[in-house]
């Protein structure tokens, strides 16, 4: 690494690298390339096998208002950044804090990048069972972050529906709903 220049240290960090890389035929070449920073997380699809039924969340994203979603309203599976926890307790606090469930085991599925052309960061997917019963708050988001959520019980089959019709367009929704209909789990 030659020269690692701060573009942005707003909301999360952008930064400019100029590093040497070695290529295929051995010669070295000099790259400049820009990565965004905004650290690890982890994302869970909650299931319950009697009802058939997953919990999504809606909420609005600004880079999808922006690229064409009228209103910016995005149905995914909860998620949030490790902020230092483990990514099994981090989406435990995420799930509290988003849906108001309160889940017990989670299941490790894979952990991958999501778009590794720009962005580093790596993202932990999780399964768990939920029961209804088991919700002392509401959700919506975390006090002070502004996120307005609205928590949403969906069969599942209506779900994988909804990514057909394009409803559900959040890349790691798909893959955990995907996940979970190809392993037979619901």
């Amino acid at each position: 690494m030659h020269e690692v220049k701060p573009l942005s240290n707003n909301w999360y960090h952008l930064n400019r690298y100029d590093f040497d890389l070695r290529l295929a035929d051995g010669s070295w070449q000099r790259q400049m390339r820009e990565a965004y920073d905004r650290g690890n997380g982890a994302t869970i699809l909650l299931y319950n096998r009697a009802r058939r039924s997953v919990v999504l969340t809606r909420q609005f994203r600004l880079p999808a208002f922006l690229n064409g979603v009228t209103d910016g309203q995005v149905i995914e599976a909860p998620a949030g950044l490790l902020d230092d926890d483990s990514p099994g307790d981090a989406i435990r606090r995420e799930v509290a804090e988003e849906t108001g469930y309160r889940i017990g085991n989670v299941e490790p599925v894979f952990d991958i990048f999501m778009s590794p052309g720009s962005v580093t960061e790596r993202l932990h997917f999780f399964l768990a069972e939920y029961d209804p019963s088991d919700r002392p708050t509401n959700g919506g988001g975390a006090e002070g972050e502004n996120e307005n959520i609205e928590v949403m019980e969906i069969g599942f089959d209506r779900a994988l529906a909804m990514v057909a019709s394009g409803e559900i367009r959040d890349a790691k929704t798909i893959l955990l709903l995907y996940h979970v209909r190809l392993q037979g789990i619901l």
